[in-house]
């Protein structure tokens, strides 16, 4: 493993950083970063460590990532281990390396390479890095976010190493992303013997026709940007495990993942009223509000596909599909807003993994960007 950023990504894929703890991947980071002249700011709220990383002055290009992964699931699935990168045929396999230490080390070589071959150059480049992107979030980007609007600090353009690629890399791009809420719904009834239905109140009855319902609304029919709003089911509770009580009380979690034809609001509303039609107790939180947004053209949209095609020779899709990212926030901050990084096949799985030859081209991709846009 004697590539530079298979390297990097060894240190950091050895950092056991399932979220939020970032378990010393920031040191690795911050350290290299203040080698080659970035100021550094450390932001850590809570149990979540961030930074602000930023060197020179002018139009502002951000790259954006995360140190936390997910956890490993049970490790007998695992052919290497988790937190110890392994090749095999040239195959990079660790917790991780997809998403995003990979891209993390990429963006990091990418930066050296270009600071070395450009010391003087005109822009600011710029690194906001969290360690609770995969958990709850609460104290990563949208923290530091804040805290820079606060102080009225803009961005140009913001390029997140999230991993849109699908087959090859480069061939996915995302310029926005759905909107996300979750509903937390408890259904309540009257615990009983299930010999005497009469003398109770199951709430297992009444969610059946209120889920069926739910799945059978068309929220709405997408746009030319995004699919249509979608409603999964992601846990239902109910009963003791005995055979002979009817239980006392439902619970299901719903999550949407919507478009900009609706709202957070709407989707709300339009829940309880359906929730209404049903002759039942019920009530309702709501959690992990997070709205869609949209890059519609500019600089770097076009930079970035310009230098996709020159790596691969063919053009990127340009899509919002997928789950939600931390770039809803960087474009309150008037950020042009674009995704680009590893092949996602593999991600949260056992067995995580990557081409090596992937993470070349992807930093050179990285490199490229930085001198189409800071020079």
């Amino acid at each position: 493993m004697s590539c530079p950023i298979v390297e990097l990504t060894k240190q950091l894929i050895s950092c056991p950083s399932i979220s939020p703890d970032d378990a010393g991947c920031q040191a690795i980071l911050i350290s290299r970063l203040k080698r080659i002249g970035f100021v550094i700011e450390s932001m850590n709220i809570g149990d979540t460590k961030n930074f602000w990383a930023w060197r020179g002055h002018g139009k502002s290009l951000a790259f954006s990532g995360h140190t936390d992964v997910v956890p490993t699931g049970d490790l007998q699935y695992w052919i290497h281990p988790p937190f110890e990168l392994s090749m095999q045929n040239g195959i990079l396999f660790g917790r991780g390396v997809a998403d995003m230490k990979g891209a993390l080390a990429a963006m990091i070589i990418a930066a050296e390479r270009f600071l070395t071959i450009y010391p003087m150059h005109k822009g600011r480049l710029v690194f906001v890095i969290t360690s609770d992107e995969e958990g709850s979030g609460k104290n990563g980007t949208v923290k530091v976010v804040e805290e820079l609007i606060a102080r009225h600090e803009t961005l140009d353009y913001c390029l997140l190493g999230e991993p849109t690629s699908t087959q090859t890399v480069g061939d996915v791009i995302k310029n926005g992303r759905r909107g996300s809420i979750t509903a937390n719904i408890h259904i309540q009834g009257l615990q009983g013997h299930i010999a005497y239905p009469h003398l109770a109140d199951n709430p297992i009855h009444h969610t059946i026709p209120i889920l069926h319902e739910l799945l059978a609304t068309q929220w709405d029919t997408g746009s030319e940007f995004f699919p249509p709003t979608c409603m999964q089911i992601s846990n239902i509770k109910a009963g003791t495990g005995a055979s002979n009580i009817i239980p006392g009380d439902c619970f299901i979690k719903l999550n949407f993942r919507f478009s900009p034809k609706l709202t957070e609001i709407l989707i709300q509303q339009r829940v309880q009223d359906l929730c209404n039609r049903y002759d039942c107790r019920y009530n309702i939180t709501w959690q992990s509000i997070r709205k869609p947004f949209l890059t519609l053209n500019g600089d770097l949209i076009d930079v970035v596909v310009k230098t996709v095609e020159y790596y691969t020779n063919s053009a990127p899709k340009i899509l919002t599909t997928g789950g939600t990212s931390d770039g809803y926030f960087f474009k309150k901050m008037g950020a042009q807003v674009v995704e680009l990084g590893l092949v996602n096949a593999t991600i949260h799985q056992s067995n995580e993994c990557v081409k090596a030859s992937d993470l070349q081209v992807l930093s050179k991709m990285y490199q490229r960007i930085m001198e189409q846009l800071i020079i």
